[in-house]
């Protein structure tokens, strides 16, 4: 767990920006969250962000409404400073933060997200596969 903050994500449109301050944090409705969004469109638990190796990754944790980096319906990627994301439809936010990583790191990450995804679903032609959620929350 981390003692500093390791970024934040600004809200577009105007708000509070959020200090990402733990390697790995929860998104969603739940009050258990790390990052709480009270809203009906978001799932309980609706994504994860985790600081890997100098860099945010986002994943969907199996949300009804899913999640877009920079417009694109996404299941797990590597974040880069300025990245817009969506959570659900309307929440949208650009995460900040400083690289302070070599390339190689990045180049070791990307393929474990293009190793994630189908070619048909990387390319937006089908949905992406639903994790059963653990436990006795659906998940929305």
């Amino acid at each position: 767990m981390s003692q500093s903050a390791n970024g934040e994500l600004v809200p577009v449109g105007g708000g509070d920006p959020i200090p990402l301050i733990r390697d790995i944090m929860t998104v969603g409705r739940r009050e258990a969250c790390d990052i709480r969004l009270p809203y009906p469109d978001v799932s309980s638990q609706h994504c994860e962000l985790a600081f890997d190796k100098g860099y945010w990754i986002i994943r969907d944790l199996g949300s009804t409404n899913g999640i877009k980096v920079n417009g694109n319906r996404v299941h797990k990627k590597v974040l880069f400073p300025d990245d817009e994301i969506s959570i659900a439809k309307k929440h949208k936010y650009r995460i900040s933060y400083e690289l302070t990583t070599a390339k190689h790191a990045i180049d070791e990450l990307i393929e474990d997200d293009v190793m994630s995804q189908g070619l048909l679903e990387k390319a937006g032609l089908i949905r992406p596969r639903r994790q059963r959620p653990q436990g006795g929350d659906a998940g929305s």
